[in-house]
């Protein structure tokens, strides 16, 4: 099941679990959309997958199976 994490690990913008912004790799790794495009076009700077729209999370299911709170941040060359 994807974390859903709360926010872009490299601007930390918020992106809650409905936001049509989020944008992950196959390792979960959770960007804003202007950040995987403009500053990492579109590849994950953490594994080199592509990043792509994070699907949101049906309401019910995120009512039984809420998103993280957890906020990951991680120094990326192009997050100066």
């Amino acid at each position: 099941m994807l974390q859903l994490r709360p926010n872009c690990e490299c601007c930390d913008r918020d992106l809650p679990p409905d936001s049509p912004d989020a944008r992950i790799c196959t390792f979960e790794c959770t960007f804003c959309a202007e950040c995987a495009a403009d500053r990492f076009g579109g590849v994950c700077p953490n594994c080199g997958g592509e990043l792509v729209r994070r699907p949101v999370r049906p309401a019910a299911a995120l009512a039984r199976w809420p998103a993280s709170v957890e906020r990951v941040r991680k120094a990326h060359a192009g997050c100066a």
